[in-house]
């Protein structure tokens, strides 16, 4: 993404953070509307990819997180969390998966370190036929709380038909309007990207609900916390910096993330994501997430995969969160639209 220094906006107001907003959720801010979410405003699963594509779409590629690289590997389980669900990947033990490295945006091209966001996506099948799908990013909450603002925000940053350019004063309108959005804003204050994925820490960003054999529910929130940081050093003009950097550390072994639940408590709303849990709540270590290999993600493992969040398998649950309950609709309407293409054979010459 690129900024003007000298725009007084960018210095005084933040409308640089607002834009990171629109795209926090990685896999999750493409697709946040399903039909008939927004009522009155007439947004469809369709009219919202529409706008996420843009006017040049990349035909057989991912309309959010275009760029991406497929990862494989598997979760060790140290069991910490099989009292909290029924969910056979919390019992000790390994379970493979198929993932996704990738950043923000819908250029399949862009260079890796423009971006600012980047995310990882877990798949998970199970011998008893339930399946697990994990779209994890890099801001542990969202800029906002609900689908209607999202789509307000997105507004707002849109550019005047007739200038081509933002205007300032909706932006400022609307930061102003949206309180909300200070956790956020604090993260983002305080964040440096670094130069590798492997260096990242990933978030669930929406709650969700462990569920065990008694049927009783608790709330949390999850993230992939690496546990080394040993970058690459890569000009910042090599376009693929981060999957260079990927391929080079697997080189020389599996890269690990600890997998760290926070537990909810009564006093926090699950179903607001915009809002940050406070540090001292309970944390469980429930195993390591160990990346053994990666591959192209054109023909890959992974690029067949639609990774919605609300595919769950039994003994995790979805909360109420209303962004995290318009998103299948919309996933799918994007996966459609890549399956079409790839079938009529048009995404020649989309990949460099």
């Amino acid at each position: 993404m690129h900024t003007n220094n000298n725009d007084p906006l960018d210095r005084n107001t933040g409308w640089r953070y607002l834009f990171i907003a629109a795209v926090i959720t990685g896999l999750a801010v493409g697709f946040l509307y399903a039909a008939g979410v927004l009522g009155g405003k007439g947004v469809t699963a369709q009219t919202f990819v529409n706008l996420q594509e843009g006017k040049t779409p990349s035909p057989g590629f991912r309309r959010a997180h275009a760029k991406g690289i497929c990862v494989s590997g598997e979760f060790e389980s140290n069991g910490a969390l099989a009292e909290y669900s029924s969910a056979e990947i919390f019992q000790a033990g390994s379970s493979p998966f198929i993932g996704r490295f990738s950043i923000a945006g819908n250029n399949p091209l862009a260079p890796d370190l423009k971006a600012p966001v980047r995310s990882l996506a877990l798949s998970f099948s199970f011998d008893n036929g339930q399946q697990w799908r994990l779209a994890m990013n890099t801001p542990p909450v969202m800029a906002v709380s609900t689908p209607e603002d999202f789509f307000e925000q997105l507004m707002a940053l849109s550019p005047d038909a007739k200038t081509g350019k933002r205007d300032p004063q909706k932006i400022k309108d609307f930061i102003a309007a949206h309180p909300e959005s200070k956790d956020f804003n604090a993260w983002r204050a305080s964040y440096t990207p670094t130069n590798s994925f492997a260096d990242e820490q990933y978030h669930s960003i929406n709650a969700f609900y462990l569920v065990d054999e008694q049927g009783n529910q608790q709330a949390v929130r999850w993230a992939a916390v690496p546990t080394s940081a040993s970058t690459l050093e890569l000009g910042s003009n090599t376009a693929d910096a981060l999957q260079l950097d990927l391929i080079s550390k697997l080189k020389d072994g599996p890269v690990r993330f600890d997998m760290v639940f926070s537990f909810a408590d009564a006093s926090d709303d699950e179903n607001n994501p915009a809002i940050a849990w406070p540090n001292e709540r309970k944390t469980l270590t429930a195993g390591t997430i160990n990346i053994t290999s990666s591959e192209a993600q054109t023909n890959g493992a992974c690029d067949g995969i639609r990774f919605d969040p609300l595919i769950l398998p039994q003994g995790i649950a979805p909360t109420n969160d209303p962004i995290l309950r318009a998103r299948s609709a919309a996933y799918a309407e994007s996966y459609r639209r890549r399956a079409r293409e790839q079938f009529l054979g048009e995404t020649k010459g989309a990949e460099k």
